[in-house]
């Protein structure tokens, strides 16, 4: 009798998951790749390239993950709550677990085993989850991988904030113009990541025993590991990090897909031919800016007339006045006369680093300000 295989797709808010297992739930095939917002053609892709090592197998299959309901809508297939299917992943594999905490792309939660069991997840903020992690790496000019690599060399933790990304940002930005070190900045949003799930998530209540670390950020960031296993006093013989911890979700919802009517590895496929040819979007739009490049053509026409004066500073002479707007990406800057035309401006990202561009601003100005000319005045915000 041929062996049905079960089949779990993980859709989550970054990325994509698919595994399949046999019926002794031994991985046989999986893969995982990042959507960058192409959910349909990521799906697609993932399917099609399982059917070419499984061809027309017997297989039962359900989804999970945030985007799992549009994919149960889109291809008539199983749908599990992501938690639900975590749980069953970790009751199979790591059995012994006390608590389980897993990042994703836009979630956290926590699983308390010991006891009665109890789940908890983060609410609709993102903030100290894997799309967090990017956001901070991308003001130290890296990713979540640099970011790691950069924590390895830390020697100080400062206090960030890890409930909303925008604090974050301005804590990591003022430590940057006080000249901190990348890699102590790096290891301080590893931290933060760790309180805000601990104090969020767990509030109060301990987590102790033997712990499971799962999901993309902590399976591939091995510092954000030690952050926690440091902060919990985890001893070595409780701390467990299974093998496929960023998949565990996906294998879960292959493990709950058992009790699935089977269908063949050819009949999905099928259903996938015309994923790419269905509505985008679920709900009303809004009306566009511009509905065409006529309406396009006449906004720019109209902001066009209240336009600044400029002059050239290469033969200005006299008194001018200079102002930085040193915001939390950016850097600005004007130099003008006394009338407030403007002579000399910039615009740019700081790059992680709003001191030396400004340095580097403060340099040209000088550079091309005639000898007759001084800045008498200048004031900084952002």
């Amino acid at each position: 009798m041929e062996q049905v295989l079960h089949l779990g797709l993980d859709v989550g808010s970054t990325t994509v998951k698919l595994v399949v297992l046999d019926n002794n739930a031994k991985m046989l095939y999986s893969k995982y790749q990042r959507h960058f917002s192409d959910i349909k053609s990521t799906i697609f892709k993932l399917i099609c390239e399982g059917y070419n090592k499984f061809k027309n197998s017997k297989i039962t299959v359900m989804v999970t993950g945030s985007g799992g309901l549009s994919v149960n809508k889109w291809l008539h297939i199983p749908f599990i709550q992501e938690v639900t299917a975590c749980v069953s992943s970790i009751e199979k594999f790591i059995p012994d677990t006390d608590v389980a905490i897993e990042l994703g792309g836009e979630d956290a939660k926590i699983t308390y085993f010991s006891g009665s069991m109890e789940q908890r997840m983060n609410g609709s903020c993102a903030g100290g989850t894997g799309a967090f992690i990017d956001q901070m790496a991308s003001l130290l000019q890296t990713d979540a991988s640099g970011l790691n690599e950069l924590s390895k060399k830390h020697k100080v933790i400062y206090p960030i904030a890890s409930r909303c990304g925008v604090f974050a940002k301005t804590d990591i930005q003022a430590l940057l113009n006080q000249g901190a070190d990348k890699h102590d900045i790096a290891a301080s949003v590893f931290q933060s990541v760790v309180n805000q799930t601990i104090s969020g998530l767990a509030c109060g209540r301990p987590i102790k025993g033997e712990v499971a670390f799962l999901g993309g950020p902590l399976s591939f960031l091995s510092e954000l590991r030690k952050r926690f296993i440091k902060t919990l006093k985890l001893k070595d013989n409780d701390v467990i990090f299974p093998k496929n911890s960023e998949l565990f979700v996906a294998m879960g919802a292959a493990i709950a897909s058992k009790d699935e009517d089977a269908i063949s590895f050819g009949d999905l496929k099928q259903r996938i031919s015309g994923l790419n040819s269905l509505p985008d979007c679920e709900v009303g739009k809004m009306r566009p800016l511009f509905l065409n490049q006529e309406e396009l053509d006449e906004f720019r026409k109209r902001h066009e007339s209240h336009k600044a004066k400029r002059g050239d500073i290469s033969t200005y002479h006299g008194k001018c006045f200079l102002g930085i707007d040193a915001g939390s990406t950016t850097t600005k800057a004007v130099l003008i006369d006394g009338e407030g035309t403007i002579l000399y401006s910039y615009y740019g990202s700081n790059k992680g680093n709003p001191l030396a561009l400004t340095v580097e601003i403060l340099k040209e100005v000088y550079a091309i300000l005639p000898q007759d000319a001084k800045i008498v005045n200048s004031a900084v915000t952002g």
